[in-house]
C-alpha cells in the first residue's frame, strides 16, 4: 500500500514526538473528573472532561510521578454492623438491594471494596442484649467450644455479606472482636475486664477466632484481615463489649493464634493494636496504678515474639493525627499499615447542612488523604448505614452518621462518608499502588490544596484533590511533559482519573528534613519579607549527587516564586561553582544546565517583588 507524502510526514513526526500541530494523530490525553461539594450542590457528579497539554503552567502545580511507589492499596469501605444489617432489613428487598448497589457496585455505586466486621457484639448492635460467639451460662467454661455458633450471623449479616461480594468480587473482609466470651475474662462480662491470664484461656481464645474464620468461609466470607481486640486500651464502660488487652496479654493471643491460623486459613493476615494514632488521655487516666499507660503500644507489639506473625497495624482516627502511621512506618518499613474505624459525628445542635460540610472536609483532608499519604493500605469508616437517629445501638455512641442513612419517611440519603470513600473506592481499585504527588495541605488544615495519587492495575491514574480553602482555588496538574489547569471550588473534594500511561524522570530520592528537601510541599523556606537581590538558603543534600536539572516548587503561596536567581553547587559546602542565572515562571520553575556533581546548593535570589520567596519543594534530577 503506497502512503501519500502527508501520511509520511505525519508518521516520522510522532515517531519523533510531534506536536500535535505537527502530527494531527497524536492523541491527547484526556481526564475525567468528579467532584462533591460542601454544599451538596455537586456529589460525586461528572463534570466535563479536560485534557492534558503540553508546556509550562504560572498556577500552584501538583506533580505527579508515576515512577516513585509507595504502598499497595486493599480497599475502602465501612463495617457492616448488626446495627448496620438491621436498618438495611427494614426497607424491601428491591430497596435494599437497590442501597447495596449504590455501596458496593464498582459501576452503579462508589464500588466499597473493604469491609471491617465485629467479631459478635459491638455498641452497634440491635439485639436486645450483647452477644459473643460462644456464650454459656455465668459461672461455667467451654474449653471445647461446644457452644461456638455464628448463627446469629445467619439471619442478616451474612446474606449481605455474600452479596456484597457478589457486587464486588475483589471485596476485602476484616474481623475484628470488641470481647472475647465471658466466661475468658476477669469481669465473667463482655463488657470491661481483661482476658484471664491463663495459657488455657490464649490457646481457647485462639482457637475461637480460628473457628470465626472457618466458620466464615464456609458461608461464603472469607476473612482477609484479623485484630485480635478492637481498641485494647479503651477501659471506659460504655455500656457495650469491650476488653483491656494490655501488650503482653494481646502478643500471646497472637503468638497462639499464629501458627493455628497459617495452618488453618493462610490468607488471613493477623493486624495488631487497632486503636487509635496516640494513646488516649481518657485511656491514659483510666490505667489502673501501677499499671504501665503502654503510649508505645504498636511498637511493643511488633517488638514482642508476636511481631513475626503480624502483617502490620491498624490504627483508629478518635486521638492524634495521621503522621503516627509514617513513624511506625519507618520504624518497621517491613510491616504495614491499615486505617480501619472512624465515625462521623455531630453536635446536638448542628443542622445537617453543618454535620455534611465539617464531615466532608475533614474526613477529605484527614481520611482520605491523610492516612493514604501516610501509608494506610486501607481506610474504612465505621457503620456503613444507620438510622436517622444515629442507631440503633446497644450503649455506646449516639452522635455516629453512617455512609447511608434510613430516614423516618423510609428514604435512604448518603451521608459526606458515601463520598469521601467513595472519591477513594470508585477509582482506586484493589491492588493500586500509591505514587508521589505533591501536596500543600495539612491534616490541621492550612487552607491549601492537599492530594494523593495511585496508579492502578490496569495502568490508569487516580488523583484525588482537596481544597481546604473556603475560596476557589486554580491549579495546575503535570505528569512529565503534560499538563491540565482546573479551578476547583472552596471545600470541594474532586478525583481525576485518566488512563493514558503519562510518566516523566522521577526525582532523586533524598532523606533529609529541610523544609525544602523532605518531598512535603505543606512545609517551606520563605524568606519572610519582599523580595529582594541577594536573599538565599542553602540546601544540605546530605550526600553528593549527580544532577543535571532543578525544580524549585514554590507551592500554594500564589506569587511566591522568585522573579530571578542564581544556582551555585558545592561539594563542601565553603567553595561554590555557578551553575548559571535563571527566570522564575510561576509556582514551579524547572531548570537545566551541565551535569554537576555536589553536595550542597545554593539559591541566590536576584530579583525583586512584594510577594514573599518561598520554597516549598526542591526536586533534582539526573
Amino acid at each position: 500500500m503506497r502512503r501519500t507524502g502527508a501520511a509520511v510526514t505525519a508518521a516520522i513526526l510522532l515517531l519523533a514526538g510531534g506536536t500535535p500541530a505537527q502530527a494531527h494523530r497524536e492523541h491527547v490525553p484526556s481526564v475525567s473528573v468528579w467532584v462533591t461539594t460542601p454544599d451538596r450542590a455537586e456529589t460525586l457528579h461528572q463534570r466535563a472532561p479536560v485534557s492534558f497539554e503540553r508546556g509550562d503552567s504560572a498556577l500552584t502545580t501538583i506533580t505527579v510521578d508515576p515512577g516513585t511507589r509507595y504502598q499497595r492499596m486493599d480497599g475502602f469501605g465501612a463495617s457492616l454492623t448488626d446495627s448496620a444489617a438491621a436498618v438495611l432489613y427494614r426497607l424491601t428487598p428491591a430497596q435494599r438491594d437497590a442501597a447495596l448497589r449504590s455501596l458496593f457496585d464498582p459501576r452503579e455505586g462508589i464500588g466499597v471494596s473493604f469491609l471491617r466486621q465485629p467479631v459478635g457484639s459491638s455498641d452497634f448492635t440491635a439485639a436486645t442484649q450483647h452477644y459473643s460467639y460462644d456464650d454459656v451460662p455465668a459461672g461455667q467454661t467451654d474449653f471445647a467450644l461446644r457452644h461456638f455458633s455464628i448463627a446469629h450471623d445467619q439471619a442478616q449479616i451474612l446474606p449481605l455479606l455474600r452479596r456484597a461480594k457478589q457486587l464486588n468480587p475483589r471485596l476485602s473482609i476484616m474481623g475484628t472482636p470488641w470481647s472475647a466470651p465471658a466466661w475468658m475474662k476477669t469481669s465473667d462480662s463482655l463488657i470491661g475486664g481483661h482476658l484471664k491470664d491463663d495459657p488455657k484461656i490464649y490457646d481457647a481464645y485462639a482457637r475461637y477466632l480460628v473457628k470465626y474464620v472457618q466458620a466464615y468461609a464456609r458461608a461464603g466470607v472469607p476473612i482477609d484481615f484479623l485484630t485480635v481486640q478492637n481498641e485494647p486500651q479503651n477501659r471506659h464502660d460504655g455500656g457495650y463489649p469491650g476488653t483491656a488487652l494490655p501488650v503482653p496479654q494481646e502478643a500471646k493471643v497472637i503468638e497462639a493464634l499464629g501458627p493455628l491460623l497459617k495452618k488453618a486459613s493462610p490468607r488471613t493476615k493477623i493486624l495488631g493494636y487497632d486503636h487509635n494514632w496516640t494513646t488516649h488521655p481518657g485511656d491514659v487516666a483510666t490505667t489502673p496504678p501501677g499499671e504501665d499507660p503502654e503510649t508505645d503500644y504498636p511498637y511493643r507489639l511488633l517488638d514482642s515474639p508476636a511481631g513475626k506473625w503480624l502483617a502490620g497495624t491498624a490504627y483508629h482516627c478518635y486521638s492524634g493525627d495521621p503522621s503516627a502511621q509514617t513513624a511506625l512506618h519507618n520504624a518497621y518499613p517491613a510491616k504495614g499499615i491499615w486505617f480501619t474505624e472512624c465515625s462521623g459525628s455531630h453536635g446536638a445542635t448542628d443542622t445537617p447542612e453543618q454535620v455534611f460540610r465539617g464531615t466532608l472536609t475533614w474526613h477529605a483532608r484527614t481520611l482520605a488523604i491523610g492516612t493514604t499519604r501516610n501509608w494506610a493500605k486501607s481506610v474504612v469508616n465505621w457503620n456503613i448505614a444507620l438510622d436517622s437517629t444515629g442507631g440503633p445501638h446497644l450503649g455506646g455512641c449516639d452522635t455516629c452518621t453512617g455512609l447511608l442513612t434510613l430516614q423516618a419517611d423510609g428514604s435512604v440519603t448518603r451521608d459526606a462518608e458515601y463520598y469521601t470513600i467513595g472519591h477513594l473506592s470508585k477509582f482506586v481499585k484493589p491492588g493500586a499502588v500509591r505514587i508521589a504527588s505533591t501536596s500543600y495541605g495539612t491534616t490541621g488544615w492550612n487552607g491549601q490544596l492537599m492530594d494523593v495519587a495511585f496508579r492502578n492495575p490496569d495502568g490508569s491514574t487516580a488523583l484525588i484533590v482537596h481544597n481546604e480553602n473556603d475560596e476557589p482555588r486554580s491549579f495546575a496538574v503535570a505528569v512529565g511533559s503534560r499538563r491540565f489547569e482546573y479551578t476547583l471550588p472552596g471545600g470541594a473534594l474532586a478525583t481525576y482519573t485518566w488512563n493514558a500511561s503519562l510518566s516523566g524522570p522521577s526525582a532523586i530520592a533524598l532523606t533529609s528534613s529541610d523544609p525544602v528537601l523532605d518531598g512535603d510541599g505543606s512545609t517551606r523556606w520563605s524568606s519572610g519579607a519582599a523580595q529582594t537581590p541577594g536573599q538565599s538558603f542553602t540546601a544540605d543534600l546530605g550526600r553528593m549527587v549527580r544532577f543535571s536539572r532543578v525544580a524549585l516548587d514554590s507551592g500554594d503561596n500564589l506569587g511566591d516564586y522568585a522573579r530571578s536567581f542564581d544556582l551555585a553547587a558545592s561539594s563542601d559546602g565553603q567553595h561554590w561553582r555557578s551553575l548559571g542565572s535563571f527566570t522564575g515562571r510561576g509556582q514551579l520553575t524547572t531548570v537545566s544546565f551541565r551535569d554537576t556533581r555536589a553536595r550542597y546548593l545554593k539559591v541566590t535570589n536576584t530579583g525583586s517583588s512584594s510577594n514573599w520567596w518561598s520554597v516549598a519543594d526542591l526536586r533534582l534530577f539526573r
